[in-house]
């Protein structure tokens, strides 16, 4: 059997072993709700986005800030949870359509498979400080990736559909690191476009890698988001069924659309984002010091 095939087999196997792990814990909740026309909106348009290359952490985690619909605490299990159907559906679709050389491919997904799992173990037991200090300095990363990318300020690529020796041994460790991160809530993909840029791969290359890397991870790390009950179920279901229908019209009706502006309203919505999260930690630490002598004197 096509290796690519049996990669995609897996694929639905460790997704369908998710939904029924979530689908129980949801059917457990007695009080949980059917996702406002807002909550799918969200889902729908960062998924379109995300399909055309922008990702959905950052654009779902500033929209949620913004808005105050999720609270920090959650959003990154929010996020790994709601996003996992619809990044599926990519991967299912990328994987097929643009060729990458198969060992690069799986050592990559099965290094993130493991950052995932062990990053999901420590995030969704942090306190909610913890969070947003991790999610602020994370989005001002991201931030920063989106501006140099704009800017074309990184390479532009080879023509390479896989590495091998040194060369895959980095994208191996690199994709790990970048497998845990996504647990605390910076996406996957502009790092990922650009570690296979600085290898001298493709960059359509990335398309592959980056999705199939995430949907490995997604269900990996959802599991243990969903055990700790670290997320939001109706803003996560939300984004899974706005989600899914986005990545369709995305990948096989839109395919190509001139992102420019949008990418640059992203990384100013981003940048506020970060340093809101990172204020309402320092504010939380200022409150905490302020209230300590009280208890002192009590």
């Amino acid at each position: 059997m096509n290796p690519i095939n049996v990669l995609r087999l897996a694929l639905i196997a460790i997704t369908a072993v998710y939904g029924v792990v979530w689908g129980r814990a949801m059917k457990a909740m007695k009080d949980l709700r059917f996702p406002s026309p807002f909550q799918l909106f969200v889902g729908y348009a960062t998924n379109f986005l995300d399909t055309l290359g922008i990702g959905s952490f950052a654009t779902t985690t500033s929209t949620y800030r913004l808005t105050r619909n999720v609270d920090d605490r959650v959003i990154p299990g929010t996020l790994n949870v709601g996003h996992t159907l619809p990044t599926t559906a990519q991967a299912l679709i990328y994987t097929t359509l643009i060729q990458v050389d198969v060992t690069t491919l799986f050592s990559m997904i099965a290094a993130s498979i493991l950052g995932s799992w062990l990053g999901a173990g420590v995030v969704a037991r942090w306190p909610k400080r913890n969070v947003q200090i991790g999610m602020g300095v994370a989005l001002l990363v991201a931030a920063t990736i989106f501006f140099m990318q704009q800017l074309q300020l990184f390479p532009s690529g080879g023509t390479d559909i896989g590495v091998s020796g040194v060369r895959l041994v980095v994208a191996v460790v690199v994709n790990f690191a970048l497998g845990a991160l996504m647990t605390l809530g910076i996406g996957l993909y502009a790092p990922c476009m650009i570690l296979v840029s600085l290898l001298g791969m493709n960059p359509t290359v990335a398309f592959p890698i980056m999705m199939g890397s995430c949907a490995f991870l997604m269900p990996v790390g959802s599991l243990r988001f969903i055990r700790e009950k670290s997320y939001s179920p109706r803003a996560a279901l939300g984004l899974a069924i706005g989600g899914i229908p986005a990545v369709l019209l995305a990948a096989y009706i839109v395919k190509t659309l001139d992102l420019y502006y949008v990418r640059w309203l992203v990384i100013v919505v981003v940048i506020y984002t970060s340093i809101s999260m990172l204020w309402s930690a320092y504010r939380s630490v200022s409150a905490g010091s302020i209230l300590e002598p009280r208890r002192a004197g009590m």
